[in-house]
């Protein structure tokens, strides 16, 4: 698939982001509905977890968080319609989020002088996937974690499906 075009999010992106997960991103999966991935910023931690039930308010933090660059990651085109999301951010400042903890427990700090991209989700429009979308979102990780001068790239895959 040539016509791939890979874009970080940035609050200019916020209509193609919101569009994504309210009509593509888990229409097969509603458990996922509206999630909005934003389990995984800074600025989210157990305190406001049971808020995050509401889609609504999920929704409502979601902007917030790009606007706010809390949320960070990249969305997937494909002849100009988003089609996929990866969520990627450092880890130092994802330790507190809701996600996290959920997921991974509690860790440890990390060292200070270490810096690692961490990648939390993948999510891609059923019809596109199998097309190596998450792939080509990876790739653009990668490419611009070198650049950023990462030292790590992590990821923390679902080890139970």
């Amino acid at each position: 698939m040539n016509n791939i075009n890979i874009c970080k999010l940035t609050p200019e992106k916020l209509d193609d982001y919101l569009y994504f997960f309210e009509n593509v991103a888990h229409t097969d999966n509603k458990e996922w509905d509206r999630c909005y991935c934003v389990n995984f910023c800074g600025d989210n931690n157990l305190e406001i977890a049971e808020l995050l039930r509401d889609p609504e308010i999920r929704r409502t933090y979601a902007i917030k968080y790009v606007n706010e660059n809390l949320i960070q990651g990249y969305l997937a085109y494909y002849d100009g319609q988003v089609i996929g999301w990866c969520n990627t951010n450092n880890k130092k400042d994802c330790l507190r989020c809701f996600g996290w903890q959920l997921i991974l427990g509690k860790t440890q700090a990390v060292e200070e002088s270490i810096r690692v991209k961490s990648v939390f989700c993948f999510t891609v429009a059923p019809a596109m996937r199998g097309k190596h979308i998450a792939t080509a979102l990876l790739e653009r990780v990668i490419q611009d974690a070198r650049k950023e001068g990462y030292d790590y790239i992590e990821s923390y895959p679902n080890k139970s499906k």
